[in-house]
C-alpha cells in the first residue's frame, strides 16, 4: 500500500533540480544538476527488470529471510544484493531499495556531476559540497526534525540507509525508531540497517546493535534511535 512520503517536503537543495520518478513499487525522489527524469525511468526499468526476471528463475531470492546462493549468471544488481545479504545475515530483499538507489544513481552520474537518489529513506548520494540530511524517526520521536547529519563531499558516492520498526512499512523484527547505516556500498547500508534494527527491541539493546554494526566490514557509520536514547559510531557528523 502506498504511503505518502511527507518527509520529502524537507528537501532543499537549491543548486540541484528535484524530481520524482515512480514505476510500480519503485518510488524515487532524485536531485541532480538537470532534470533527468526520462533517464532515471529508463534506469529503473532496466534494474527492476533484472530483479524481476531473476526472481522468476530463483523465487527464494525474493522470499528468503536469510542469505541464499545465487546463480553464476546473475546480473550485477542481484550480485550486489546477495553479497550485502550475506554480510548482514538477512534476506536478499533487505538490500533491494539501497541497491536500486545506487544502480540508478550511478547510471545518472554519466550525465550529472552530483546526484541524490532517495528510495523510501534509503539514499545514494554523490555530492561536491556538504549536504544536510534530516532524520525521520516517527512523529512521536524527540529526534524527528531536530537531529540532522552532515554528509561530506565524496568522490565515489555513498549510501545512507535507514530502517525502522515503528515507522516504515518494511519488514523489521526490532523496535528501533531509526537504525541508520553509512557505507560506500548502498546495498550493504540497506541490509545492515535492517540487521542492526532487528537487534533493537528495547533501549538497552542500542549498544549491542552498534557493536554488531561496526564489526561488519564496509560499514562506515551507525546511528540508532529508540525513544529518547541514541547510539552512534563512526562517520556520523551531527549538523
Amino acid at each position: 500500500m502506498y504511503k505518502a512520503r511527507t518527509y520529502r517536503k524537507w528537501v532543499k537543495n537549491e543548486d540541484l533540480i528535484a524530481f520524482e520518478v515512480i514505476e510500480k513499487e519503485t518510488d524515487l525522489f532524485i536531485s541532480a544538476e538537470t532534470d533527468l527524469a526520462t533517464n532515471a525511468r529508463a534506469a529503473i526499468l532496466t534494474h527492476r527488470g533484472d530483479i524481476e526476471k531473476y526472481i522468476k528463475k530463483q523465487p527464494d531470492f525474493y522470499s528468503s529471510l536469510e542469505p541464499v546462493d545465487i546463480r553464476p549468471d546473475a546480473p550485477d544488481i542481484i550480485k550486489a544484493m546477495a553479497a550485502a545479504s550475506r554480510k548482514a545475515g538477512v534476506g536478499p530483499m533487505a538490500a533491494v531499495a539501497g541497491a536500486v538507489a545506487e544502480f540508478v544513481g550511478r547510471d545518472l552520474l554519466e550525465l550529472t556531476g552530483q546526484v541524490i537518489v532517495e528510495n523510501g529513506g534509503d539514499i545514494f548520494i554523490k555530492t561536491l559540497k556538504p549536504r544536510i540530511i534530516g532524520i525521520y524517526a516517527g512523529e512521536k520521536s524527540p529526534f524527528t526534525g531536530k537531529l540532522k547529519l552532515e554528509i561530506a563531499p565524496n568522490e565515489n558516492g555513498i549510501g545512507v540507509c535507514t530502517s525502522s520498526g515503528t515507522v516504515s512499512h518494511s519488514l523489521s523484527f526490532g523496535k528501533a525508531d531509526a537504525a541508520l547505516i553509512i557505507s560506500e556500498d548502498t546495498a550493504l547500508a540497506d541490509a545492515m540497517a535492517t540487521a542492526v534494527g532487528n537487534i533493537v527491541k528495547r533501549p538497552d539493546d542500542v549498544e549491542k546493535a552498534v557493536n554488531f554494526g561496526k564489526s561488519i566490514e564496509g560499514v562506515k557509520g551507525i546511528l540508532v534511535l529508540i525513544g529518547n536514547k541514541m547510539g552512534s559510531w563512526g562517520e556520523i557528523k551531527i549538523a
